[in-house]
C-alpha cells in the first residue's frame, strides 16, 4: 500500500537569524538550560514549594496512560502548549536531541488524547464531557486550542516532523465545522481571544484559506447582536464557572462590547485585548481591509499614548486584569501583568508589518527591555504575574488593595501563564529583529540585537551580521554580504531608537549626513548597492533622560523617571534606605554611570546626591502637626536598572521619584 504524499510546508518568515548578543544571548541561553528544564519540573510538579500544576498528568490520564481526575484550572492545558512552543523555538535556533526527545514523548501523549472527532481538551475529556462548546464566555477551549495551534506550528517549523501538526489541523478542522452561520453551528468566538493568532499562523503554514476565513469569522462575530455570551447563558440554564467575575455581561471585559471596528478605547482584560488586535493586524495586513486597519491604529494609538506605563506595561486594575481609564496609571496598585505586555510585543511586531514606523518598535523595545524580562528573575527561576512600579512590603502586607503585587517573585503559579509566555517570548526572539518589505525592497532593522543570519529581498539573497553593543554603550556594527559578486541594490531601514536624539551612521568608516540617507517614520533609510564587506556602524548616545508623564497622570506629576538607552531605572530600599517617599532629586544633579560588579549584563547602575527631607522635631503623639520644618540633608542616590529589582533583598522599590530645585 502507497502512503499518500503528505506536503511540506516551508517557512514563511523573510529572513532567518541566529542571535550572538552580549545581553540576550544571556537571556537565551538561560532559557534554554534553565528556564525551559524548571518549567518542565513545574509542570511536572516536582519544584518543592511551587503550587503543583498537574498539567502533563491532565494530558497522561486523558491519553489513558494513567488513572485519575483533572487538576487544575479549566485553560491547565495551555501551559504544556506554551512550554512546548519555546521548546520549539529553542530546536529552530540549536539541535539539542535530548530537549527534542522529551518533546515527543508529549507529543505522542497528546495525539493520544485527541478524542476521534479532532477534539483535544483534558478539562472536558475528563471532568465535564457532556459540556463542550457550552461556555465560551468563561472556559477558554479556544483558548486552549489556540496556544496547542500554536505550538504544533512551532515544532513542525522546528523539526520537520508533522505529528503534532496534524493533531492541530484536526483540531482546527473540528472547531470549523462547531462555528459559523450554517444552521447547527454556533455563531460564538472564545471569551478569551487567542484561537484567532493561532489560525492565522495555521493559514501562513499550510496556505489554506479555510484557516483565514475561520480567524475572520471569530474577529467578526465579536460584539454582534444578540450578545453570544448571553445567549448560551440562557441556553446553559444561567450557571456560570468563575462566580466571582461576571465574564457573561461585562462584555467590555473581553472586548465584545462592539463590534471591532466599532471600537475606540482599550477597555477590559489587557491580555485578551492585545492577542486579538495582534490578529486584527495580521488579518489587516493579508487582506488589506482598511476598516480593520483603521481599528487597529485607533486603538494602539489609545492604548500607548494614554493606557500605558512608562515600562512598557499595560493594565492599571488588579480587578478584571484591565485598563481603566486615559492616564488613570497608578505605580503601587498596577497590575502591568506580564504577558500583557508580551501581548503588546506580539502587537506591535504586526503592526510593524502592516506600516513600518518606528513608533510600534520603540513600543516593542520598551516592553521588551523592561517588563518582560522584569517579569524573571535574574537566574530564571522566579517569576513576576504583576510588575508594579512602586512597593512598600510593610504597608503590602496588612492592606488588601495590594492582594495582587508580590514583592518576591514566585517559583510557579495555580494560574502559571506568565512563565512559559516570557520563555515562548525570548526563544522566538530573532524574529523579532528585522521585518522586510518585498515590494520596496527594504530590510527594516527593528532591534539592535546581534547576530548573523540570511534574508531573501525580490528573489535574492544576502547575509547579514550585527555586532551589538546597543545595551552598553550604544555601538552597533552591520556587515553585509550580498550571494552575488556584483552586490545587491536594496534599503536597509535603521531604526532611530525614541532615547535617542542624535544618533552617528558610518557607512564604510565614512561618517554619513542626512544627505547619505533619507529618514522617513523614524528610519535612517540608506539605498545602495551593496556588495560583500560593507559595513555600517551606528553610534546611539546614551544620553541620562528624565523622563516626565503627562499632566494628568496624577501619580507622576510632579516626579521624573530616569532613562538610559532602552532601560528605565528605579530606587530600591536595599540601597537607599526606607522611605523612598522621602527622596527627592536635585534639577541639576549630576550622575556617575557606574562600572564593576554593580553592572549585570553590561547595565550599569547610576549614582548621584540628592535629597531627604527630614524633621528633627519630636512628633510624640501626633500624627499631624502645624509647627513642623522639614530639612533637606544630602543623601547618595543609588538607581538601577528595572528590570534587576527584587533580585536582593526585599524592600521598597521605586521607579517615580520627586523632583526638586
Amino acid at each position: 500500500m502507497t502512503k499518500p504524499d503528505v506536503p511540506h510546508y516551508p517557512q514563511t518568515t523573510g529572513y532567518s537569524y541566529k542571535i550572538n548578543d552580549p545581553f540576550w544571548s544571556h537571556y537565551i541561553e538561560l532559557v534554554r538550560n534553565v528556564v525551559v528544564p524548571y518549567q518542565w519540573e513545574a509542570l511536572n510538579d516536582r519544584i518543592e514549594g511551587a503550587e503543583p500544576s498537574r498539567a502533563i498528568r491532565n494530558f497522561r490520564i486523558a491519553a489513558g496512560e494513567e488513572e485519575g481526575v483533572h487538576y487544575g484550572m479549566v485553560f491547565q492545558d495551555s501551559d504544556v502548549a506554551k512550554w512546548m512552543e519555546a521548546a520549539s523555538y529553542l530546536l529552530s535556533a540549536k539541535p539539542d536531541p535530548e530537549l527534542e526527545v522529551l518533546v515527543d514523548s508529549v507529543v505522542e501523549t497528546i495525539a493520544r488524547a485527541q478524542q476521534a472527532d479532532g477534539y483535544l481538551n483534558t478539562y472536558f475529556t475528563l471532568r465535564e464531557p457532556g459540556a463542550r462548546w457550552t461556555n465560551l464566555a468563561e472556559c477558554h477551549e479556544l483558548y486552549c486550542a489556540g496556544h496547542m495551534i500554536e505550538a504544533g506550528v512551532a515544532y513542525y517549523h522546528a523539526t520537520g516532523k508533522r505529528t503534532l501538526l496534524d493533531v492541530v489541523i484536526r483540531l482546527a478542522d473540528h472547531i470549523g465545522t462547531m462555528f459559523g452561520t450554517e444552521p447547527g453551528q454556533l455563531p460564538g468566538y472564545d471569551g478569551h481571544q487567542e484561537i484567532e493568532l493561532a489560525l492565522f499562523k495555521l493559514y501562513e503554514t499550510t496556505k489554506e484559506e479555510k484557516y483565514l476565513d475561520l480567524c475572520r469569522f471569530f474577529l467578526d462575530q465579536r460584539g454582534a447582536s444578540p450578545h453570544f455570551f448571553v445567549e448560551e447563558w440562557k441556553q446553559r440554564g444561567r450557571t456560570v464557572h468563575f462566580g466571582e467575575l461576571d465574564m457573561v455581561h461585562r462584555h467590555s471585559y473581553s472586548q465584545s462590547h462592539l463590534p471591532i471596528r466599532e471600537q475606540s478605547t482599550a477597555e477590559g482584560h489587557a491580555v485578551r485585548l492585545v492577542y486579538m488586535y495582534a490578529a486584527v493586524a495580521d488579518v489587516a495586513a493579508e487582506t488589506g481591509d482598511a476598516s480593520l486597519k483603521e481599528a487597529c491604529e485607533r486603538l494602539w494609538n489609545n492604548t500607548v499614548s494614554r493606557r500605558m506605563y512608562i515600562t512598557g506595561s499595560i493594565g492599571s486594575s488588579a480587578k478584571e486584569e484591565a485598563f481603566t481609564g486615559d492616564y488613570d496609571l497608578p505605580g503601587d496598585t498596577a497590575y502591568a501583568e506580564t504577558c500583557a505586555s508580551i501581548g503588546l510585543i506580539f502587537w506591535a511586531k504586526r503592526m510593524l508589518q502592516m506600516n513600518p514606523d518606528s513608533r510600534y518598535a520603540d513600543v516593542m523595545e520598551r516592553a521588551l527591555y523592561n517588563t518582560v524580562i522584569s517579569g524573571m528573575s535574574l537566574d530564571g527561576q522566579r517569576f513576576f504575574y504583576v510588575n508594579p512600579l512602586e512597593v512598600d512590603p510593610e504597608i503590602q502586607r496588612v492592606n488588601p488593595i495590594y492582594a495582587h503585587v508580590r514583592t518576591r517573585r514566585q517559583g510557579w503559579f495555580g494560574c502559571a501563564c506568565c512563565p512559559p509566555n516570557i520563555a515562548r517570548l525570548l526563544a522566538s526572539l530573532d524574529q523579532y529583529v528585522y521585518t522586510s518589505a518585498e515590494e520596496q525592497a527594504t530590510l527594516y532593522v527593528q532591534l539592535y540585537i546581534g547576530g548573523e543570519g540570511e534574508f531573501t529581498l525580490k528573489g535574492r539573497r544576502a547575509a547579514l551580521t550585527m555586532a551589538s553593543d546597543y545595551t552598553s554603550t550604544g555601538e552597533v556594527k552591520l556587515m553585509v554580504r550580498p550571494d552575488s559578486s556584483e552586490g545587491m541594490e536594496f534599503t536597509i531601514a535603521l531604526r532611530k531608537p525614541d532615547w535617542c536624539k542624535f544618533p552617528v551612521l558610518w557607512i564604510n568608516g565614512e561618517k554619513t549626513e542626512h544627505g547619505g540617507f533619507i529618514f522617513e517614520y523614524g528610519y535612517m533609510k540608506v539605498t545602495r548597492t551593496w556588495r560583500a564587506g560593507d559595513e555600517i556602524r551606528l553610534h546611539f548616545p546614551m544620553e541620562l533622560l528624565r523622563m516626565k508623564g503627562h499632566e494628568q497622570i496624577r501619580d507622576a506629576f510632579g516626579k521624573v523617571a530616569l532613562q538610559r538607552g532602552p532601560f528605565m531605572y528605579c530606587l530600591e530600599e536595599v540601597d537607599n534606605g526606607r522611605g523612598l517617599h522621602r527622596i527627592q532629586l536635585p534639577r541639576d544633579a549630576k550622575f556617575h554611570i557606574g562600572s564593576g560588579e554593580r553592572m549585570p549584563l553590561g547595565v550599569p547602575a547610576l549614582t548621584t546626591i540628592g535629597r531627604r527631607m527630614v524633621s528633627h522635631e519630636d512628633w510624640g503623639p501626633h500624627l499631624y502637626r502645624s509647627d513642623v520644618h522639614w530639612n533637606a540633608q544630602p543623601a547618595e542616590l543609588h538607581f538601577i536598572p528595572y528590570f534587576t529589582w527584587a533580585n536582593r533583598d526585599e524592600g521598597e522599590m521605586s521607579v517615580w521619584i520627586r523632583e526638586c530645585e
